[in-house]
C-alpha cells in the first residue's frame, strides 16, 4: 500500500503546525527577511530530515526521544515564551535587547522541538516500506512554507496590536510547550 498525495499532503500540513505556531510566535517579535529566511529554512530542513532520521535509526532513537526530547523542547519553549511574554509586559522604554530565537543555539532547538513528531512518522512510513525520500522532501517544503506565512502573519498582528501581540506569540510558545510536554 502507498500513500497517495492527498495523503502526503495531510501528513506534511500536520506536522507543519507545531512550525507554523512557533514562526507564528517569533514572527510577533522578529520579522526581518533573514530571520524569515533562517527560521523557515531550518524548520523545513529539520522536517526533511527528521523522517529520514527516524527511519535510519528506528527504536534506539524514537525511544531516546520519547523520554527526553518532549522535556528539552518544553524547556526552550517555556524559556523563550515567557522571555516574550515579560518583555511585553514592560513599558516600551525599559526594554532591552532579546536574544534573536533565529540564531545560534536557540533556533537548532527550536528546529529540533518543531520536528520531533517527524521521527515517528519516519519510523512508521519506513515500517510500511513507503517512498519516505518523496514525503520527507514534501514535509520539509510544507514546513518551510507554513513557518514563513505564519511569521509574516504574526509580524502583521503584532504591527496593528504592539505588545499584545508580543504576550500572544510568547503565550502560544508556552501553550505548545505544554501541548509536547503532554502528548
Amino acid at each position: 500500500m502507498s500513500l497517495n498525495y492527498y495523503e502526503i499532503a495531510l501528513i506534511a500540513v500536520a506536522l507543519g503546525c507545531d512550525a507554523f505556531a512557533v514562526g507564528l510566535g517569533v514572527g510577533c517579535q522578529y520579522c526581518a527577511p533573514r530571520q524569515i529566511f533562517r527560521l523557515a529554512f531550518h524548520f523545513g530542513l529539520f522536517q526533511f530530515m527528521m523522517p529520514l532520521v527516524g527511519w535510519l535509526l528506528g527504536k534506539y532513537i524514537l525511544a531516546w526521544t520519547k523520554a527526553w526530547g518532549p522535556w528539552i523542547a518544553f524547556g526552550l519553549l517555556i524559556y523563550i515564551g515567557i522571555r516574550m511574554v515579560h518583555e511585553g509586559l514592560k513599558p516600551a522604554e525599559e526594554k532591552e535587547e532579546c536574544a534573536d530565537p533565529t540564531k545560534g543555539f536557540s533556533l537548532v532547538m527550536l528546529s529540533v522541538a518543531t520536528s520531533i513528531d517527524a521521527l515517528g512518522v519516519g519510523f512508521s512510513l519506513g515500517v510500511l516500506n513507503q517512498n519516505l525520500f518523496v514525503v520527507a522532501v514534501w514535509i520539509g517544503i510544507v514546513a518551510a512554507a507554513m513557518t514563513w506565512s505564519a511569521m509574516k502573519i504574526g509580524n502583521r498582528l503584532s504591527q496593528r496590536f504592539a505588545h499584545r501581540m508580543e504576550i500572544f506569540g510568547g503565550l502560544i510558545l508556552v501553550l505548545i510547550a505544554f501541548k509536547l510536554l503532554l502528548s
